[in-house]
């Protein structure tokens, strides 16, 4: 969005009622068929704004915009989410990130946030493919971390929280996290996440946190097999929700716990983690690279690793696998 449309969008936003095209061109300096191709863009952009002969344009709804506009109107962050690159389509949030990182450096770019209204090749854990369409939260945040190498799967934890948390506050719906990192509600997966790291050694030179929230996802353009599985948080009530203000809370949520895991405190944010676990103290399936076997989920370790209680008594930490609750 360039500096025009935004005033075009700051003129619209402090106006009580309506504003006709000619209000908008004298106040703005631009021609009236100028102030109608910025009005094109907004509403491009997913801004809904009425029209009319009498009375002009009327801005109804900025909740279906997911613009860096929207998200910094209601940011409150230290550094989470202050630079943010925006792109209408992208094939992975993750992907744009890398290449962010390729063409910048990761020096600067820390906190970053990039996020896409849609994603033509989104991926979960496993490389899996990942459905994106129009009105989810598609977004990755890139990150370098001072935490030993061993210790990052405890932003994945941080990030888990930060989701869960956000949706119960924000909406009373009951998430919880299915380990290792998704976030249910009921029986029906509502968002996922994943960590990328690009390292040598024991260096990390950048971590990548994806995040893809089913938030007003229509259910009806999803496969059969999908709808069976999922869930969007519009759907469960019954309306659509601002994703720009769900998106500023989960960054805050997790900017907060970050800083707990950078000071080197990591039992507060596992001590949470259980507290919304969906998986401990169930009897689940692990089927990991070399094994399957059934258990009791019983603890996880100060890294994240499941603590599986088989059924023979023999006690297992998994690091990675898929889980199935039984």
């Amino acid at each position: 969005m360039n500096e025009l449309t935004r005033k075009v969008l700051t003129t619209l936003e402090t106006t009580e009622g309506s504003v006709t095209p000619e209000a908008l061109s004298a106040t703005l300096g631009l021609p009236v068929s100028s102030v109608a191709r910025h009005i094109k863009i907004l509403r491009e952009a997913g801004y809904d704004i009425e029209s009319s002969i009498d009375s002009g344009y009327l801005l109804v709804r900025v909740g279906g915009a997911l613009t860096p506009e929207t998200i910094q109107k209601v940011l409150k962050t230290t550094t989470i989410g202050k630079e943010i690159a925006y792109y209408e389509s992208t094939t992975s949030t993750n992907w744009a990130a890398k290449k962010l990182c390729a063409e910048k450096g990761v020096a600067d770019l820390h906190g970053t946030l990039v996020v896409a209204e849609e994603q033509t090749g989104g991926f979960g854990r496993l490389g899996r493919a990942w459905a994106s369409p129009k009105g989810g939260i598609w977004a990755s945040v890139i990150l370098k971390p001072t935490l030993p190498i061993d210790a990052l799967p405890m932003i994945m934890m941080a990030a888990s929280v930060a989701v869960a948390r956000a949706i119960r506050r924000k909406y009373d719906l009951g998430a919880l996290i299915k380990w290792p990192n998704d976030v249910y509600i009921g029986d029906k997966k509502v968002a996922g996440l994943i960590l990328e790291l690009s390292s040598e050694g024991e260096e990390v030179h950048y971590c990548l946190l994806g995040l893809g929230i089913d938030a007003n996802v229509d259910l009806d353009e999803l496969s059969p097999e999908l709808r069976r599985m999922v869930t969007s948080i519009s759907a469960e009530l019954g309306q659509e929700v601002d994703r720009a203000s769900l998106l500023a809370m989960i960054l805050r949520e997790f900017e907060s716990r970050y800083r707990i895991l950078e000071s080197g405190e990591f039992e507060p944010v596992i001590r949470e983690w259980k507290s919304l676990s969906l998986t401990l103290d169930t009897r689940v399936s692990i089927r990991t690279m070399r094994k399957t076997f059934e258990g009791v989920a019983i603890d996880i370790d100060q890294h994240g690793a499941l603590i599986i209680r088989r059924d023979n008594g023999r006690v297992e930490k998994v690091v990675a696998g898929d889980i199935v609750h039984l």
